[in-house]
C-alpha cells in the first residue's frame, strides 16, 4: 500500500488475509479487515482492529495530569497540519501525512473490552482521559459510535473521565454525557486555536468551524457538563496577533467556558518536518521565522512562549 511519500509500504501488522511474513504489531487475536468509506465517508479507509487492551497507562515520566487514556481510533480525519500524533502512524508502517488523515484504525471491540477491564478487580477507578492522541469525535465516530459506547460504559461504572475534542459531534451524545455526569465526574474541553477563518481553513481543514465549537462549549456548559477551552495551538506569526487572540478568548468566555488556557505550537520531531514543509507550500513567508524561533527544539523558548500567550492572559485578567 502506498505511503504518504509515494513508496509502496506494507502494514506492519498482520491482516486477516495475510499468510505471514511481515512482523506484526498486533497479535493473532487482533487481525483486522479493511473497509473503504462510501457516501459521506468517501476518501477514508477504516482498518478494523480487535484491540488487546483499551485502557492504556500514561508513561510514568509524563507530566500529564492523568494516568490512563482511551483512544478508540488511530489516525484522524481532522487533518490538522500540526498534529503531534502523526508519528503514531509511522510506527504502523503508514505515512504521517495523508495516510494519517485517511487510513484510520478503528478498535471495533473497544466498548466490550472497556466493560471487561472496568470489571477487573485490578482496576481502581482512576480518571480516564480521552482525546489525548486522536480525536474521539472525528468523522469515524459518526459511523462507529465507539465513543458513545465508551461514555455509557464509564458512566454505568461511575468511573470519572474527561474528553478533549474539536468535534461538535459530541453534542449528539449530550444524553449519555449528562447521564454519566449524574453518576461520576465528567469534564470536557475543546481545542479552539483561532477564529481566523483563513488560518482555520489552512491548518485544520477537516474540523468543524471554530465558531461551531464555541457554540458547543456553550451548549455543554448549559447542559451541566463543565467544559473549558484550550486556545491551542497558537502558531507564532500566523495566529498570534493580539486581535486574533483577544477575539477567540472573549468568544470562549462569553460561551461560558470554565477555563481558557493558551498553548503555543509544539513541534515534536517528525511533526516539525511535516508542518514546516506544509508551511513552505501554504504560507512560505512564515517558514523562515518559525525555523529561527524553534531552532532544534520542539518548544519555543520560555520568554517567547510567555509573549505568545500574553494576550490571552491579559483578557482573562480583565474579565
Amino acid at each position: 500500500m502506498p505511503s504518504a511519500n509515494g513508496r509502496d509500504q506494507g502494514f506492519r501488522w498482520r491482516r486477516a488475509d495475510d499468510d505471514g511474513g511481515q512482523p506484526s504489531l498486533f497479535s493473532d487475536e487482533e487481525l483486522f479487515d479493511r473497509h473503504v468509506g462510501i457516501g459521506e465517508y468517501r476518501g477514508l479507509e477504516f482498518l478494523h482492529v480487535n484491540a488487546k487492551r483499551i485502557i492504556n497507562p500514561v508513561p510514568p515520566q509524563s507530566r500529564m495530569g492523568f494516568r490512563y487514556t482511551i483512544n478508540a481510533y488511530r489516525g484522524c480525519s481532522h487533518a490538522c497540519s500540526y498534529c503531534f500524533a502523526r508519528p503514531t502512524h509511522d510506527y504502523l508502517g503508514l505515512g504521517i501525512g495523508e495516510d494519517f488523515e485517511r487510513k484510520l484504525v478503528v478498535k471495533i471491540n473497544a466498548v466490550e473490552k472497556l466493560k471487561a477491564e472496568l470489571r477487573s478487580p485490578k482496576w481502581e477507578g482512576d480518571l480516564i482521559a480521552m482525546g489525548t492522541n486522536t480525536d474521539p469525535y472525528q468523522r469515524a465516530e459518526g459511523k462507529y459510535h465507539l465513543t458513545r459506547g465508551i461514555v455509557q460504559a464509564l458512566g454505568d461504572a461511575r468511573n470519572p473521565f474527561s474528553i478533549l475534542t474539536k468535534g461538535t459531534l459530541i453534542l449528539r451524545d449530550l444524553d449519555v454525557l449528562t447521564a454519566a455526569a449524574q453518576r461520576t465526574d465528567v469534564r470536557c474541553a475543546f481545542s479552539i486555536g483561532t477564529l481566523d477563518e483563513a488560518v482555520w481553513r489552512a491548518t485544520e481543514p477537516g474540523t468543524p468551524h471554530p465558531r461551531r465549537r464555541v457554540e458547543a462549549v456553550r451548549r455543554l456548559n448549559v447542559a451541566g457538563i463543565p467544559t473549558g477551552v484550550l486556545v491551542a495551538p497558537i502558531i507564532p506569526g500566523w495566529s498570534d496577533r493580539v486581535e486574533q487572540l483577544e477575539e477567540v478568548t472573549e468568544a470562549c468566555l462569553d460561551a461560558g467556558a470554565t477555563s481558557v488556557t493558551p498553548i503555543a505550537l509544539h513541534l515534536r520531531p517528525g511533526v516539525k518536518e511535516h508542518f514546516l514543509a506544509f508551511v513552505d507550500r501554504c504560507n512560505p513567508d512564515l517558514g523562515a521565522g518559525l525555523r529561527a524561533r524553534y531552532g532544534g527544539r520542539a518548544y519555543l523558548l520560555r520568554d517567547d512562549q510567555k509573549a505568545v500567550t500574553a494576550p490571552v492572559h491579559e483578557v482573562l485578567r480583565r474579565r
